[in-house]
């Protein structure tokens, strides 16, 4: 394959544990709602008034990504270890954007059109993309597809009460 060859099944694969991984949190929340809810930030401030994360970034809600895209992968015929990986870094860009977000004073569950979903998504695709056997155009369309599927997939989740913002 090329660099812009199209890898159908790959992209599907990433584009699921994307999912799962963004999901999980979402999931274990409205199952166990405030239960081992604790910050992953601890609730410290930096010297611009702001927390590091916020409240909604929980160790409850990493380890639940985690954990679910390891199960995914493995599903996946993906190797658990890759599933693991990919949910920490997935994780990882998640909290880089809120970090980033908490920096420019944006409130905490706000919305950043792209910011929250691009790192998150192409940050474990690009660290990963030789074991999921992806491509730069994979690669594009794994991030791309994410953020359509947020784009228009929250607004109805929200409808269905999985979400607790519409977007």
């Amino acid at each position: 394959m090329t660099t812009f060859s199209l890898c159908l099944n790959c992209i599907i694969q990433a584009l699921m544990l994307v999912i799962a991984a963004n999901g999980a949190p979402i999931i274990s929340h409205n199952v166990l709602g405030n239960r081992w809810a604790w910050p992953v930030d601890n609730g410290i401030k930096l010297g611009d008034g702001q927390r590091l994360l916020g409240n909604s970034k929980t160790w409850r809600g990493l380890c639940s990504a985690v954990c679910i895209t390891t199960i995914v992968a493995f599903f996946l015929g993906i190797k658990p270890l890759t599933g693991t990986l990919f949910g920490v870094i997935v994780m990882a860009g998640d909290l880089l954007a809120s970090f980033i977000k908490r920096r420019l004073g944006y409130v905490e569950s706000s919305r950043a059109r792209g910011f929250d979903t691009v790192p998150e998504s192409l940050l474990p695709v690009w660290l990963l993309k030789e074991p999921l056997e992806l491509h730069l155009i994979d690669m594009a369309l794994v991030v791309g597809l994410f953020f359509l599927i947020e784009e228009f997939g929250s607004p109805i989740l929200y409808k269905l009460h999985i979400r607790k913002q519409p977007y």
